[in-house]
């Protein structure tokens, strides 16, 4: 079974599918995550590349299986998706897929974003290399502000993103949604570097 992130926009109409996990294999033999060598060295062989996204290891252990608890937050410019609050359904026209909504039009974005469960041998388009790569301690070197509305994916390592006047604890697996002009940053914390997939809407009118 594969893990993959899919993003849709509704204006235009197109849909990029990202392959982000090999859940019965690992990438052995063969290049890394969109093409790009790894920089995070996997802590087990047998585990596949970034299997942290959907199976979150950090602290607080005695929260992580608490029933009714999430760390998501949901605001009008942005929102932070955890994995514990993520719900898997059928996907329309998809075949023995199962998918969780990640960020959608209803919260305010003008896109669509999912993770799809895919069974061995099922295909998807190539990912985007929009991928970033923090050492421990490493820092976003500006507060940024901007036009363009992101999605992001914390793949590995863990850290803390400021979103508007919030600061959030962020770990692999944690889902990100940020509004145009939303001020944001990311610092990179623990022993392990931190890797996020990021998209921006880069070719929508700022007008």
């Amino acid at each position: 079974m594969q893990h993959s992130l899919s993003i849709s926009f509704h204006a235009p109409r197109t849909l990029l599918l990202l392959v982000l996990l090999p859940w019965v294999r690992g990438a052995v033999g063969q290049e890394g995550f969109c093409s790009v060598p790894p920089s995070v060295v996997a802590e087990s062989t047998t585990k596949p590349l970034y299997w942290k996204v959907t199976n979150p290891t950090l602290s607080p252990a005695n929260l992580q299986d608490l029933p009714g608890f999430t760390r998501s937050v949901y605001r009008w410019d942005h929102a932070l998706i955890t994995p514990e609050s993520h719900v898997f359904s059928p996907l329309p026209d998809w075949v023995n897929t199962l998918g969780a909504y990640l960020i959608t039009p209803a919260m305010g974005a003008h896109f669509s974003m999912y993770l799809a469960k895919m069974q061995e041998n099922s295909r998807s388009g190539l990912p985007p290399k929009d991928i970033m790569d923090f050492q421990p301690g490493e820092y976003l070197n500006v507060k940024e502000v901007h036009y363009n509305q992101h999605g992001l994916l914390l793949l590995e390592g863990q850290g803390i993103y400021r979103l508007g006047d919030s600061w959030y604890p962020v770990q692999a697996g944690d889902v990100i949604w940020m509004a145009p002009f939303v001020p944001q940053w990311y610092a990179a914390l623990g022993k392990t570097p931190s890797r996020y997939l990021l998209y921006k809407d880069v070719n929508r009118n700022p007008l």
